[in-house]
């Protein structure tokens, strides 16, 4: 991670006239991350604050998103301004994963491996409007996505940058 921080929302839209907006959670904790009091820092793709940090007024969650009311921005007019902003919090602030778990920006170039052989490398992970993720990795020059959830997921090894599926039959094959 270069910049110190780690994504956590992005900004889908303002919400009404008073200031609010609607962010897409980036965490799976947004309960915590997206709580009123925590400071949020616009950041670009490597991490690194590009703008002043805001704090949270209130948040609550709203049809799969978060509405977010930020302190002393009471006009829609200043959010339009934030076309597709994304929102970081000091990697020191978050909890760190677990040995099983992986940060979103550790998941490109992690080796892909099904029964014991390594088939492809990790090139993302897509967030579908649902809330799920596909995980987005090449196999023999060709792109697969494949659902980044239990049991399709058997096991990740952080230490080792390698996740391990045991996909359905058929579903490496499309």
């Amino acid at each position: 991670m270069e910049g110190g921080y780690l994504a956590v929302a992005r900004l889908k839209k303002p919400h009404g006239l008073k200031g609010e907006v609607v962010l897409w959670s980036l965490t799976d904790e947004p309960d915590e991350v997206l709580a009123a009091g925590r400071e949020l820092t616009p950041i670009d793709d490597a991490g690194i604050a590009i703008g002043e940090p805001v704090v949270i007024e209130r948040s609550r969650p709203y049809h799969r998103q978060w509405l977010v009311k930020f302190e002393g921005i009471a006009e829609r007019s200043v959010l339009e301004g934030w076309p597709r902003r994304v929102f970081g919090v000091l990697q020191s602030e978050l909890r760190q994963p677990e040995q099983d778990e992986l940060y979103v920006h550790e998941v490109p170039g992690a080796r892909i491996v099904v029964d014991g052989a390594d088939v492809g490398v990790a090139r993302e992970l897509m967030e579908m409007p649902n809330g799920g993720r596909l995980l987005v990795f090449d196999v023999e020059g060709k792109e697969l996505l494949v659902p980044f959830q239990k049991p399709i997921v058997k096991r990740i090894d952080r230490s080792a940058r390698l996740i391990e599926l045991d996909p359905p039959d058929g579903l490496l094959e499309l």
